[in-house]
């Protein structure tokens, strides 16, 4: 469901820009998708360049000339490595019918250059791991993360060992190759400390002094992660209202398989005895129902207030407000809270979303769903 949906917003994106970037974590299916695409473009050529692969580098000793000589579509796989491509593709767009498909396994906002010099010549889409839409076994896809080779082991340990390997190849070899001039160690620790803070409110400061960095400093590691779809930041919504309201983002890890690597949890009985259980999974039911909603992140926010009043997640699209609790619980009750944020925010509806299958009306404004029965069946937003 998702490769057609994204293969149908490729299409869409080349009808408006002549230049698509596709962008996503590592591993997460980029190139297999953009194979994909290609292979049902058979009415234009197709030409393949990986930045990783040392051939494909020589053959862009001189890009302009590289690309002239071509006609149809160039897929460019890893364009951050060579941040100084962006330029001569605005030339080449500009002068010629070629088509680009860029992968990336950095946001919008690390690649800065492209947004500089495409102006008005790229599409931007984002791709992430499996979700619910894609697989249909919640317990594993939970546990192990959707990143493709995770989630399809043939074992728990296989797929622990993987992502471990993952992780260990992001701080060694990718973060470096984005320009960042940070010692593994250091990171690692930092990335450790987020796991404590997974579903809280970012604090730099305490961060800070825990790994010896200023505060500075850490909220700079916490982009660097967020940047490259590791972490998922909600900014606060602040309504002019008369509470004091929290001003720092919260934190989720966008793949539940990366969490649980990092906390040593390698199996379902490992899970269930956790104490970061119940965090774990609201973090995990955050990031289906975003995705589920194909929610930019400039539309999605959280709400709390000093007193203790909070909404988990509020997403705002086309003028309407909608709220979100999650609850890892069999029979959740409504909160005062639930009433506040409603009233405060003038929430449009509030749906609770629970681990069990459940789909029902509470009341006018709030329903409860069970997060797979939500992307089922929902439709109204």
């Amino acid at each position: 469901m998702i490769k057609r949906l994204l293969l149908n917003l490729i299409s869409e994106s080349f009808e408006a820009t002549p230049i698509c970037a596709l962008l996503g974590p590592r591993q997460c299916g980029k190139t297999t998708l953009a194979k994909v695409y290609t292979n049902i473009r058979k009415d234009e050529d197709v030409h393949f360049f990986d930045l990783e692969d040392p051939l494909d580098l020589a053959r862009l000793d001189n890009p302009k000339i590289a690309f002239e000589a071509l006609k149809g579509i160039i897929v460019i796989d890893e364009i951050q490595l060579r941040p100084n491509l962006f330029s001569v593709l605005r030339v080449i767009v500009d002068n010629t019918n070629i088509k680009f498909l860029i992968l990336g396994s950095a946001s919008q906002e690390l690649i800065q250059q492209s947004s500089e010099t495409l102006a008005g010549r790229i599409s931007y889409l984002e791709m992430s791991p499996f979700s619910l839409q894609e697989v249909d076994d919640i317990q594993k896809l939970w546990l192990r993360g959707g990143f493709p080779k995770s989630y399809l082991s043939t074992t728990d340990k296989i797929s622990m060992n993987w992502r471990k390997a993952y992780v260990r190849t992001f701080l060694e070899k990718d973060i470096p190759s984005f320009g960042f001039n940070i010692s593994p160690h250091v990171i690692r620790r930092f990335w450790m400390m987020l796991t404590h803070y997974h579903g809280q409110v970012f604090n730099a400061s305490e961060i800070g002094r825990s790994i010896e960095v200023t505060n500075k400093t850490a909220s700079r590691y916490l982009d660097i992660l967020a940047g490259t779809f590791m972490v998922r930041r909600l900014q606060p919504w602040h309504e002019n209202i008369s509470k004091r309201q929290v001003k720092s983002p919260k934190i989720y890890f966008r793949d539940s398989g990366i969490l649980h690597a990092l906390l040593g949890i390698e199996n379902k009985e490992n899970l269930y005895t956790n104490p970061k259980l119940g965090i774990s999974w609201e973090g995990f039911a955050v990031e289906e129902i975003v995705r589920f909603l194909r929610a930019d992140d400039e539309d999605c926010y959280f709400w709390s207030t000093q007193s203790g009043a909070e909404l988990d997640l509020l997403i705002i699209k086309n003028g309407v407000k909608h709220g979100f609790e999650f609850k890892f619980t069999d029979n959740p009750k409504i909160t005062k809270s639930m009433h506040i944020a409603t009233q405060d925010l003038k929430l449009d509806n509030l749906t609770i979303i629970v681990p069990h299958k459940v789909s029902s009306k509470i009341s006018e404004n709030i329903s409860m769903y069970g997060v797979q029965d939500f992307i089922n069946t929902y439709k109204e937003i």
